[in-house]
């Protein structure tokens, strides 16, 4: 049984998590982590009968027009088991109101079938007008 609550975890939890899904990106500077989770406009976790982390989505918004959910991660260990459906159904029905939910991941095997499965679409996919998506990474 896992628990989905509206909390901001603490710094060494968090980074355990982010590291255990290889997140390297996020883990190699711990307070730039912690600070983007703190700053996040919501945070769902999800945590064992143990009070464990196991689990995370957070999002960047406005609250009324658009919605970023940005991290969606569950450890390894806890794959498949609905977590990750979980978190994201919280965070789809929190922002139920909102007209524009994006999400960027990358190519995994799986994810296609996991988003759709919830509702979105790949953004060339969109009809009946295509739409673009652009990104800047550094």
């Amino acid at each position: 049984m896992v628990v989905i609550a509206e909390e901001r975890p603490g710094g060494d939890e968090l980074l355990a998590l982010y590291r255990d899904v290889g997140w390297t990106a996020y883990t190699r500077d711990p307070e730039t982590l912690v600070a983007a989770v703190l700053g996040s406009h919501l945070v769902l976790t999800a945590r064992d009968t143990t009070g464990s982390l196991v689990g995370l989505v957070r999002t960047v918004s406005d609250g009324v027009t658009i919605v970023y959910v940005q991290d969606v991660l569950v450890a390894p260990e806890h794959h498949r088991a609905g977590i990750g459906g979980a978190l994201l159904d919280g965070v789809l029905e929190r922002y139920a109101h909102v007209r524009q939910t994006v999400l960027t991941t990358d190519a995994e095997p799986g994810q296609r079938a996991f988003y759709e499965s919830r509702g979105f679409v790949e953004v060339h996919d969109v009809v009946p007008t295509p739409l673009r998506s652009f990104v800047l990474l550094r």
